[in-house]
């Protein structure tokens, strides 16, 4: 029996390219602040994430995220494993922080996060493209978390990152776009893929920076804080790839006044004389 949806076969048209690697889905997933290992299992089944987060330094904020079988469970799912920096608020801590990850994780992937500010967790604007260039130089492909400033992602492309990280908000506040001008105007500008991380709180959310043509978007807090993890996650899955859709399709112009959605001609046909 054929279980191909059209979904899948939409996907598999337009799949998610970064650094020359095809993955199947735009949309990445958070391992963090799940209720349970059972619950982000299943949460990771219902979306099929392209890549899982995960972190070295954060990772264990719950007991039953510290063991071994929580490893386990990831290797388990899959799914490639996106190491991260969290945490980290020097540039040679990040370094340190992405070539410990590859020895475990065994992959030279990793979001580079470089915290500039505790309160807002807003990643360090002035370093960020220090720590990228080191990295890359080393031969990591860097995926790095950074705000929606144009010269600072132009600058992260000049240094040899293949795709960008913009947050639609801080992290975890789930209030969605903050700066739509900014983050449609850094779409308009750069050619490389963009993924908006961090921000994100509902569905609604994902399928509008996918509308504008952002090639994926990377969830943690909104889905695992959320009441039903594994239908949220789903939920997010089915907006990212409608988004995906809209843009593809090309939305109509906006007006500004009223629109007949059905055009006529002339007079009413109960207004027209003989046959």
């Amino acid at each position: 029996m054929n279980t191909t949806t059209t979904s899948d076969t939409a996907v598999s048209a337009d799949p998610l390219v970064l650094y020359g690697q095809t993955f199947h889905s735009r949309l990445l997933l958070g391992t963090s602040r799940y209720p349970s290992p059972a619950v982000l299992e299943a949460a990771v089944k219902r979306s099929r994430p392209a890549m899982l987060t995960a972190s070295l330094r954060r990772q264990g904020s719950q007991a039953a995220e510290t063991g071994a079988g929580f490893w386990d469970m990831l290797r388990r799912l899959d799914v490639p494993v996106l190491p991260n920096t969290a945490g980290c608020l020097s540039i040679q801590e990040a370094v340190t922080t992405a070539q410990m990850a590859r020895e475990v994780f065994d992959t030279p992937w990793i979001k580079l996060e470089l915290i500039g500010d505790d309160y807002t967790l807003q990643p360090d604007t002035l370093n960020l493209v220090e720590a990228a260039s080191i990295l890359i130089k080393d031969g990591f492909q860097v995926l790095p978390y950074c705000t929606e400033d144009l010269v600072l992602c132009q600058r992260l492309v000049d240094v040899g990152c293949q795709a960008v990280m913009p947050w639609a908000a801080p992290i975890g506040t789930g209030r969605g776009p903050v700066n739509p001008y900014a983050l449609q105007t850094l779409r308009e500008r750069l050619t490389v893929p963009m993924i908006v991380d961090a921000g994100l709180g509902r569905p609604s959310h994902a399928c509008q920076v996918m509308e504008w043509g952002f090639d994926g978007v990377l969830l943690n807090t909104a889905v695992a804080l959320s009441q039903d993890p594994v239908a949220m996650a789903g939920a997010f899955a089915d907006a990212t790839h409608a988004g995906r859709a809209a843009w593809h399709a090309g939305a109509m112009a906006e007006q500004q006044s009223a629109q007949p959605s059905t055009p006529v001609l002339g007079t009413p046909f109960w207004h027209h004389d003989g046959p």
